[in-house]
Order: C-alpha cells, then structure tokens, then sequence
C-alpha cells in the first residue's frame, strides 16, 4: 500500500497493522526490524494523520502493559478497494438479463428513504437559500455540490458522483437523481453539463 505523504516505513506499519489486525510497539518493531523508539515516532505521526489509533493494553510478559495500535476507518480507505467494479458488473448482469427494473426499483427504494426528511429541510425556504440547502443535502450524500450565479439563475454542480462505475454501466442512477433534485428543488432544472459525457461535473441551472 501506498499512501502520498507517507514514508516507507510508515507504510510498512500499516501494512502489517491490516494483516495482524493490532499489535503493540515490541511486536511491530519486531517484525518490520526497526528501532522500538523508531516505530512510536512513526505511531505518533500516523495518529497525527488520523491513520492509527491506540485500542486497550496486552501484558506480554513482565512489566508494565503494552499498548495496543489499530488502524482506523481512515487508514483502511487507503487499501484497495473494489466495491465499485463490482456494482457496475453486478448492473451490467442484472441488464443483461433482463432485470433493469430491480436497479429502478432499488434507486426509488433508497431516494424515497431520503426524500421526506430532505423536503423537510427545504420546504420553507426560497431563492439562493433553497438552492443552497439543496446543495447541503447532496453534499450529505457524496456529490460535492457548489452554488454558483449563472446570468441571473443559479447553477447547481456536482462536482463528484459517488457511484460513477455504476453509472458507466448504466442511467438509471442519474434519472433517480434528477427526480430527487426535480423535488428539491421545487421545479425542473436543466441540465448543461454531464460527467459520463467528459464533463468535470454534472450541473443543474435552475430558475430559482
């Protein structure tokens, strides 16, 4: 695993904290063939970025207790992960067979969990507040929105898209999306630019 930022040896650690789970400072010293004071810097800057955190004590002898390391859910982002081919396979399956309408089922299943709780939100509110809101409640949900004035209008963009390999394989994500934002926003926008189409975003200009 590599991670910008991190020197080697850092590296080392928690590689060998993601196989063996945790460990104490002896133990990992041990293994990596460092200098025990060495790896308790290498901790203490780990820790600093949020990568490693100390969980409970082990007595491995006599003295006093060591103290045990973990990784945190930061430092387990790091390693490689496939979640996303695997939606987007699984997408592909399901249209190949015939089954597209699980996927629509599914997305109207988990925008209609989010959608009254969100209308709450922005009900009472009108003009650049409403917009603003909205772009609160998609930024909750991993889309990275901004605000920006656009001649007079507003220009909502999403500048991530949290599922982008499941929509390689197929819309239906992106129709759900613009019916949740249509409801937001409290009328249709129009959509001027598009990701799976080589925009950097994809963005909504809305009267509002």
């Amino acid at each position: 695993m590599k991670a910008p930022g991190l020197g080697e040896s850092q590296g080392a650690i928690l590689d060998l904290l993601k196989r063996l789970g945790k460990a104490t400072v002896p133990q990992m010293a041990a293994e990596l063939g460092l200098n025990i004071e060495t790896v308790r810097d290498h901790l203490k800057a780990l820790a600093g970025h949020g990568l490693v955190q100390r969980e409970g004590s082990r007595r491995a002898g006599p003295g006093r207790p060591e103290v045990v390391h973990r990784l945190t859910a930061a430092a387990e982002s790091l390693f490689p992960r496939q979640e996303g081919e695997i939606l987007r396979d699984l997408a592909s399956y399901l249209i190949q067979i015939g089954d597209e309408s699980v996927l629509r089922d599914f997305f109207e299943r988990r925008m209609g969990s989010r959608r009254e709780e969100a209308l709450v939100r922005v009900r009472h509110l009108r003009g650049r507040e409403r917009v603003d809101e909205v772009a609160r409640i998609l930024s909750e949900l991993g889309f990275m929105a901004v605000v920006e004035e656009d001649d007079g209008r507003w220009l909502l963009r999403l500048c991530h898209c949290p599922i982008r390999h499941l929509v390689d394989a197929t819309g239906i994500p992106c129709l759900a999306e613009t019916g949740f934002l249509t409801e937001l926003l409290g009328a249709e926008p129009t959509r001027v630019s598009y990701m799976p189409a080589g925009a950097t975003s994809c963005s909504y200009r809305t009267e509002h």
